[in-house]
């Protein structure tokens, strides 16, 4: 593994994604890292991937991490958890990646809308700026909440309003009224 201290979740997603890559699992970096790259830093300790994938499959991968030397802890889902499950990984200095199973109602072409980004000589998949804002008005918190302002504020140009309320309403009507709220500032 290439973290040698705590506070390297970032390198310890290169060596999760190096695997899901061998794996042919699809993935889309989400959360705080996702939300540096789309231009606001907040402090977090952990990195979160979404995956798109079976839950038999996730089970599968916590076998291939758990014998690469990663920690495991594998989170299924109720039948109405947004979350299709979790599998979070860790190292021996705390450092965690989260991947998520799914979620539901999710548009299956986020993957096409995703950005490549060079972070220490490997290209990591980051979702794009109209997914991550309505991902977060789907978790609906009052932090992701906030994220959603900062990354719509942020952008450097103009936000695809059809397709972002198109995605977030796909997440249901709760969360394309908070994207309203967002929206409206």
């Amino acid at each position: 593994m290439r973290t040698s201290k705590g506070g390297q979740s970032a390198l310890l997603l290169l060596d999760v994604v190096e695997i899901l890559r061998r794996e042919k699992v699809d993935y889309a970096v989400i959360g705080a890292f996702a939300l540096a790259v789309l231009g606001v830093i907040r402090a977090t300790t952990d990195v979160d991937a979404l995956l798109f994938t079976t839950p038999g499959r996730l089970a599968k991968l916590e076998k291939l991490f758990k014998r690469a030397g990663f920690g495991t802890e594998l989170r299924t889902a109720e039948a109405d958890d947004p979350v299709r499950g979790m599998l979070v990984l860790s190292d021996g200095f705390r450092n965690h990646v989260e991947l998520l199973g799914g979620l539901r109602n999710m548009d299956p072409e986020i993957l096409s809308r995703t950005l490549e980004i060079k972070f220490r000589d490997e290209t990591l998949r980051i979702v794009g700026r109209e997914d991550f804002i309505a991902m977060k008005c789907f978790a609906g918190s009052p932090q992701d909440l906030l994220d959603a302002r900062s990354a719509y504020q942020a952008a450097p140009g103009p936000v695809n309003l059809d397709l972002l309320r198109t995605v977030a309403r796909r997440f249901g009507r709760a969360a394309a009224d908070r994207l309203e709220e967002v929206l409206a500032g």
